[in-house]
Parts: structure tokens; C-alpha cells; sequence
């Protein structure tokens, strides 16, 4: 009995050596993963496990981290630099803005520095004295010396020599000076007063010439306000009567003494919702009351100064403050290409700094920052990359273009960003309060989800990207360049619908995965057929080296199906072969 020869089923074979990383789109493309844990993109086009990253220490309560020349983190209120303990110590609790400004640090909202050059030179950029005893005034010049001659009268002096005449004809006041050149008694500039106390040295202590200040309570109302200090002095002497002294700017007809009440000095530095340095100088802006004011504004501090934020001496070093228009509170700030930039969600202001002192502002209605997600401005590569809300957006000025489109429907906030070898890493809050460390590859537009970090700050030192772990307090050393390292990483990568184009069925008779796996290292292949939310165990890969491992599969007939890959230590999945035989149309 002869039987009729049985033709084989046709196969078809699909190879994947393109792994274009995490897409948490409906539909995405071949070789892209739709959940990621632990992969990296370093390795491209093979799908790769990240490197073990290293434990560089665990913190107490973490509340900072910053990079200068060395490593600097807040722990418990302490400044740490490079592992070591500073005298910085008594920061309130709460998480710091920590700003490089040349060797200084400065850490807001505390509103104290810290010099990491000289650890002597630190304290609050803030000042404060009040009175204690008698307040002396008297006319002097810019430096805080007496007139050698001084006439107060109706009429002209008939000495010429006489260093200064305060006129006082018609009932007003006005200071004169003789001028040959002139022939005659002309006005003179600016007249100044010295206020003398017994602080025993703490008005040169806290304060310097320069200083913009707001004085208090003086008898000598000219004094009170808004001033500049033009000169402070002092012995401190104990028992040294009236021996310190600051010059502001004031006609006084004759020396008086204060016996009642009190004068306080003040510099103050305003409340700043973000911060950032640029062209020498803190910039910082502002939405809320504060001292009884409703304020929306920008401001810098004097050039080179950080304490003095109310410098206005008509210099193009001053300070500087602009109030703003734009509705809504502020939501990050930072420094791009030398230009300091604030942010509102829907508004971008850019300082046009001008060595003039003429700053302008410049407003871009665009996407801005989301609330809550100042953290994530980071410039990579001179690009500034940010979250804005439904989007992670990148800026080169003009516009901001959306790149975060592989992130999908989901809805992030909380966002904190750091950026190292042409990588950002983001680490932000789902709406389900789960938490997601990103790596975004900005020269081949690439993600890739890490694990759940819940980074507090990030910090760029020596080409390594270390991340504050909010929750644990561990410093980490994100490429495993520092610290302990990682024993073993885990890592999965669940790919997308595998479906087809054609009516007939297939039925998908085995798997070639090319693979590079270290020694000791394995991976697990898992299917979902049809969407059933079941992962069937399908084989496993453990062969070290480089080779190619044929697992065989006997699944039932799918319309559509999905592949999980999981594992432990190092691998790199260089292609997926799917080997289809054809069916029918019946299901």
C-alpha cells in the first residue's frame, strides 16, 4: 500500500538583532520592549544588562547632594565632602538647593555658605544687630572720617577752605562745597553719617563696605531704610566706647547722640523658591507674599557677592530684580549656556544678561516645567532637557521638542534628572506612586527603564553619575565606578504583541537566541499566548560565551503571542530568530 508523500509546512523565519529599547506605546516596534528592568542601551543593538552599581555609603537622614571638585552630600543637617565630616553642622531638617558659586557652596533655603577651599570661611549670608546702649551720629566723609572744617548757616562761608557748608537758607538743607573752577559754593554730592555703637566688634564682623542694608530706629531718620554701607569699622575693644561704626549716605547738620530705642542693621537675603549660579552671580526667583508683599520676580545678587541681593548703587555690578507678568508659581530654574532660565509650566523666562548691568528679560510661551519636577532640568550635551507635563522635553532655545513619546499614555510627576556620557536618567513617581529610574540615550533617541529608585538628587563627579536614594539613603554610583559593587543584577525585558498580517494561523515551532551570556550567568524565556496574562516557562539559556542556543518550543496555535526574557549577571541578547509554520484560517 503506497502512501501519498506528505509536503512539509512552510516556514517562515523572523530575525530581530535591532533592540530598540523600552516603548510603553499600544503598538510598538519589532525588537522594542515594552517593559524593561535593569537594561541598558550602552549596548546597542544588543539588548543588555546594566552594569552593578556600587554602594558608596549609606545615609542617616539624606538631604542634599552636590559635586564640585569632590563629592558633597547633607546628612542630618551636616555637610559631608568626600566622606568627611565639616564644621557646617545645624541645618534645618528638609531637603537643601545646594549652588556652586567659585569655591563656595551655598544652601538654600538655610541661606548659609560655605567655603570648600578654606572651611573657616562659612556662615549665613544674612546679618543682624540691634542696639545695645547709646547710637552716635555725626557728618563724616565716605570713609568714615570727620570733616576738618564744617559750616552750617544762611549765608556763604567767607573761609573758602571750609571742607563743606550745609546751607540752610529758606528752611531746606543742602550741602555745598567750593569750587575755584566754578568761583564759587556749588552743590555738593553725596553727604554722609556715621553711626557709631558699642558692639564690642559685631558690626565689622557681620558686615562690610558694600553691604546693602535696611536700617531701623535711628533718631537720624535719613538713616533708616534702604542703604548702602560705605565703609564699617571698629576696633571691638571691650570698654572701647562708640568704637564701631558703618557710613550710609545722609545730611546731618550736627553730631546727636541716641539714648532711647533700639537701631538694627539687617542685609538680607529674599526667600527664593529655586536657585541657580551664572556669569558670577545667584539668581533666584519668587511667587508669594513675603514681609507683607505680594511678589512674582526674578533677582541676582551683586556680582561676585551672594550675601548682598539690595546692592543698588548704580553700578553694572549691582544687584538686580525684575518683576514678571506671567501668572502661576515658579517651577525650577537653571543655568543654560550662561544664561540664567525660570520656569513656569506653560512659560519660559530667559535673563539676557548684559555687562551693562541692563538685564532684559525674554518670554517664551511654551511648555515649561511641571510642578514639582524642578529636579529634572539638566543640560546634556548643551541640549536642556526637562520634564513638562505629558511630556519629557528637550530645549536648544526657540521651542521645546517633545522626546519622551516611547514613555507612552502613562503620567509622571515628581521628576529628578541627572545626565552622564550622553545620558539622562530621570527618575519619576507613576500615577500609581510607583516609582521609575529612566535612562534616556540622546544620540540614538533611545529609553530604557531601569528599576524603581526613588532618587532624591543626582550629582556629576569624576564621569560618574551618583543618585541619593530618597528612600534608603544609599549613595550610589550609578556605573559601578565607585563603592561596593552590586553582587548580582536582575534583570527582564517583555516585548510587545507578536502579531501577523496574513489570516492564516501560525504556529511557532521553536526559538533560535543568539546570545552572550558571562560565566555563571543565565536567562529564562517565558510566552503569553493571546493575551491570557499567563507566562509559560519556555527554556532557559545558561551556555557562557558567545554561541547560539535552539530552544525548542511546542506551543499551542496562537493569533498573537508575547515573549518575556528573564535573568541574573551579565548578558547581551544579540538576535531572536522566530522559526513559523503556517496554518489555516481556522482558529
Amino acid at each position: 500500500m503506497k502512501f501519498p508523500y506528505l509536503r512539509p509546512l512552510p516556514q517562515t523565519h523572523v530575525t530581530t538583532a535591532v533592540f530598540p529599547g523600552y516603548d510603553h506605546r499600544r503598538q510598538i516596534p519589532d525588537g522594542a520592549m515594552y517593559e524593561t528592568k535593569n537594561l541598558t542601551t550602552e549596548r546597542f543593538p544588543a539588548l543588555a544588562s546594566r552594569a552593578p552599581r556600587g554602594l558608596v555609603r549609606t545615609l542617616t537622614t539624606p538631604e542634599g547632594l552636590a559635586a564640585k571638585d569632590a563629592l558633597l552630600w547633607i546628612d542630618g543637617g551636616t555637610l559631608w565632602i568626600n566622606g568627611q565630616e565639616t564644621p557646617l553642622t545645624g541645618l534645618a531638617s528638609g531637603e537643601k538647593q545646594l549652588v556652586s558659586m567659585g569655591a563656595y557652596l551655598c544652601v538654600f533655603p538655610d541661606k548659609v555658605y560655605f567655603n570648600t577651599e578654606d572651611w573657616s570661611d562659612r556662615g549665613s549670608m544674612e546679618a543682624a544687630y540691634e542696639s545695645s546702649g547709646s547710637v552716635s551720629f555725626a557728618p563724616c566723609r565716605a570713609d568714615g572720617s570727620d570733616y576738618e572744617s564744617l559750616s552750617v548757616g544762611d549765608t556763604e562761608p567767607e573761609d573758602t577752605d571750609v571742607e563743606l557748608w550745609i546751607c540752610t537758607a529758606g528752611g531746606t538743607r543742602t550741602a555745598m562745597s567750593y569750587s575755584a573752577a566754578a568761583g564759587g559754593w556749588v552743590e555738593a554730592g553725596a553727604v554722609f553719617t556715621r553711626l557709631s555703637f558699642t558692639s564690642q566688634g559685631q558690626i565689622p564682623a557681620l558686615f562690610s563696605e558694600g553691604d546693602g542694608v535696611t536700617i531701623a530706629g535711628a533718631a537720624f531718620a535719613e538713616a533708616n531704610g534702604e542703604k548702602i554701607l560705605y565703609a564699617v569699622g571698629g576696633c571691638g575693644e571691650t570698654g572701647r566706647e562708640q568704637a564701631d561704626f558703618a557710613v550710609v549716605v545722609g545730611l546731618l547738620d550736627e553730631a546727636l547722640v541716641q539714648t532711647e530705642g533700639k537701631v538694627t542693621i539687617e542685609r538680607r537675603v529674599p526667600d527664593l523658591d529655586y536657585v541657580c549660579e551664572a556669569g558670577n552671580r545667584l539668581w533666584g526667583c519668587f511667587y508669594g507674599e513675603s514681609g507683607g508683599t505680594v511678589l512674582n520676580e526674578i533677582c541676582c545678587c551683586a556680582l561676585g557677592d551672594f550675601k548682598n541681593w539690595r546692592q543698588y548703587r548704580g553700578l553694572s555690578t549691582d544687584s538686580w530684580a525684575a518683576s514678571v507678568g506671567s501668572d502661576g508659581r515658579w517651577t525650577g530654574a537653571v543655568n543654560y549656556l550662561g544664561s540664567p532660565c525660570f520656569f513656569k509650566e506653560n512659560r519660559i523666562h530667559e535673563v539676557l544678561v548684559s555687562a551693562t548691568g541692563a538685564h532684559r528679560l525674554q518670554e517664551t510661551v511654551c511648555r515649561g516645567v511641571q510642578q514639582g519636577c524642578a529636579k529634572s532640568l539638566v543640560v546634556v550635551n548643551e541640549t536642556l532637557f526637562y520634564k513638562a507635563r505629558g511630556e519629557v522635553c528637550a530645549w536648544q532655545g526657540g521651542f521645546p521638542q517633545g522626546v519622551g513619546a516611547a514613555l507612552g499614555e502613562a503620567r509622571y510627576d515628581s521628576a529628578a534628572g541627572g545626565a552622564c556620557s550622553g545620558r539622562y536618567v530621570l527618575s519619576m513617581r507613576g500615577e500609581n506612586g510607583a516609582w521609575n529610574l529612566f535612562v534616556y540615550d540622546i544620540d540614538r533617541g533611545l529609553w530604557c527603564r531601569e528599576d524603581a529608585l526613588h532618587v532624591l538628587q543626582f550629582a556629576e563627579s569624576g564621569g560618574e553619575l551618583y543618585a541619593l536614594d530618597a528612600d534608603t539613603g544609599a549613595l550610589l554610583a550609578l556605573h559601578g565606578r565607585a563603592g561596593t559593587p552590586e553582587q548580582s543584577v536582575a534583570w527582564e525585558a517583555v516585548g510587545g504583541e507578536q502579531s501577523y498580517v496574513d489570516p492564516e494561523r501560525k504556529t511557532l515551532s521553536r526559538y533560535n537566541i543568539r546570545a552572550r551570556l558571562a560565566p555563571g550567568a543565565q536567562a529564562t524565556v517565558y510566552l503569553e499566548y493571546d493575551g491570557s496574562g499567563v507566562w509559560v516557562e519556555s527554556g532557559t539559556l545558561s551556555r557562557g560565551g558567545l554561541g547560539t542556543t535552539l530552544l525548542p518550543v511546542r506551543p499551542r496555535r496562537c493569533d498573537h503571542l508575547r515573549m518575556k526574557l528573564a535573568g541574573t549577571g551579565p548578558a547581551e541578547i544579540l538576535s531572536v530568530t522566530r522559526v513559523l509554520e503556517t496554518g489555516s484560517d481556522v482558529p
